[in-house]
């Protein structure tokens, strides 16, 4: 097996020029074959009528009391040392108890006598019925018919030496075509296999061009394609050369996407170390004045309240960070029936005394919306969208909440009249770490985990949270499964 890996060419160019010239030789012997077979049995065959023919001759001849092949009757069997009428090469012998005689026609007329072993071969022919094959010593080959009349062994032959090299020459001659056929072919095949395949050689030139390319870090970018001539999906080759681009296409969205998470974490680790570092400051600074030998009970306390919201404000970022971490590990969340109706009087109650100068609203039916889930994460999600709209509108917008029931599912949506979200940040606005303002000041609001956090749990509840923006309205829908 390895030794015919070996003998098969590797390259697909030289696999399907040997494939070509591999047909040609076989169609080619075997037209050659099969002309000389049939040319060998038509030739064969008129040499059989002739032998047929003159023997028949020959014995009619005899029965009759006349001359055979010209001669006539002697004492002791026929004479016949004339043959005007036999065909050239014909051989003519009798062989009787007492007497044997035989000749050949040499040409003109002439004959040529036969000798005492070469009629003794003769005599050893047994009577056929159809012409039979034989070599004779000094003659060659010869087709012979063998008969006996009124004790006489007749025996006809002709000589089947010029079948033989007509044959020959057929055969030399079929080979060589053959060749110089397999010749041409693989001159042929070479040129153009070699055009056929040129397409799937740009194809691969495009594939090594982008495997060249640094794709271990950073932003790749727009990466070669094949050209739009060899993705016709009609032919194999623009086949294979349309999946590439596809792959392509994925290749760089996946490396865009990856590009966007190196983005992302470092921005996360420069928001992280922001929001963690200003309440470890305060609680550092705080605990050191509160330590003061000339610090009074009144401003302990004190101390200890700032220290107490600082710590709160850090476990409120650690807690959503771990909460992310466990809906991408897909984590279940709990299962039970949610009145939503609920939730949005207790967050819009809770945003009212936050933010008593905007105005906010409700529009409610009159039966409750329940869906299963998790109660406190669906507050969770809620209470991120009042935030949000609190956040970034300005004092007095209208906030308006909405929750209604219908056959594709229950669907809670916050809006409201302020200016909008930017359309640059629309694309991104639900990934981690995103925020309207890329500055880190504290009134720009969190670590930009609210909406991704509140996304992340629609998910998880089989639903989906979506935002419609224009400036002076603003929709946040979070619609789930009933």
């Amino acid at each position: 097996m390895t030794l015919v890996r070996r003998l098969v060419p590797a390259s697909l160019t030289a696999r399907l020029v040997a494939t070509v010239v591999l047909l040609v030789a076989l169609v080619g012997l075997l037209v050659s074959g099969l002309t000389t077979a049939a040319l060998s049995n038509r030739l064969e065959g008129q040499l059989d009528k002739q032998v047929s023919d003159t023997h028949d001759r020959d014995v009619h001849a005899l029965q009759s009391g006349m001359p055979i092949g010209g001669s006539f009757p002697g004492p002791d069997g026929p004479d016949i040392r004339d043959a005007r009428s036999q065909g050239e090469g014909t051989l003519t012998a009798y062989v009787t108890p007492t007497a044997s005689a035989g000749l050949i026609r040499t040409g003109r007329g002439d004959t040529q006598q036969l000798t005492d072993a070469q009629l003794s071969q003769l005599g050893a022919l047994p009577e056929t019925r159809q012409p039979i094959g034989k070599e004779i010593a000094g003659l060659g080959d010869y087709r012979f018919l063998v008969s006996t009349v009124d004790g006489v062994t007749l025996v006809t032959g002709v000589p089947s030496q010029q079948l033989e090299e007509t044959i020959t020459s057929v055969v030399v001659w079929g080979g060589g075509f053959t060749l110089l056929a397999v010749a041409v072919a693989g001159g042929i095949a070479i040129v153009v296999v070699r055009r056929q395949l040129r397409p799937l050689r740009e194809v691969a030139r495009t594939a090594h061009e982008v495997a060249g390319l640094p794709l271990e870090t950073g932003e790749v970018g727009m990466t070669a394609r094949v050209p739009a001539t060899l993705t016709d999906e009609r032919t194999e080759v623009g086949q294979v050369g349309s999946a590439l681009n596809v792959l392509l296409g994925h290749m760089e969205s996946s490396l865009d996407a990856r590009h966007r998470s190196e983005q992302q974490v470092r921005q996360f680790v420069a928001d992280a170390s922001h929001e963690l570092r200003t309440p470890l400051a305060t609680i550092q600074g705080y605990a050191e004045l509160g330590l003061r030998p000339d610090a009074d009970p009144e401003r302990v306390l004190h101390v200890l309240d700032k220290v107490q919201a600082e710590s709160r404000r850090m476990t409120s970022l650690v807690e959503d960070l771990l909460l992310l971490a466990r809906l991408d590990a897909g984590r279940p969340l709990a299962r039970e029936d949610v009145d939503l109706t609920h939730l949005v009087l207790e967050a819009v109650g809770d945003a009212r005394v936050v933010a008593p100068d905007h105005r906010w609203k409700l529009d409610l039916g009159d039966e409750a919306v329940v869906v299963p889930g998790d109660a406190q994460r669906l507050h969770q999600v809620l209470a991120n969208l009042l935030t949000n709209a609190r956040r970034h509108t300005p004092a007095g917008t209208t906030v308006t909440v909405s929750a209604w029931r219908s056959a594709s599912g229950a669907t809670v949506a916050v809006h409201d009249d302020g200016p909008g979200v930017p359309a640059d940040l629309q694309p991104t606005l639900f990934e981690r770490f995103t925020r309207g303002d890329s500055s880190r000041t504290r009134d720009s609001g969190g670590a930009g985990l609210g909406l991704s956090l509140a996304h992340a749990i629609a998910v998880a509840h089989g639903g989906t949270l979506t935002c419609l923006s224009a400036p002076g309205s603003t929709t946040f829908s979070l619609t789930l499964p009933v």
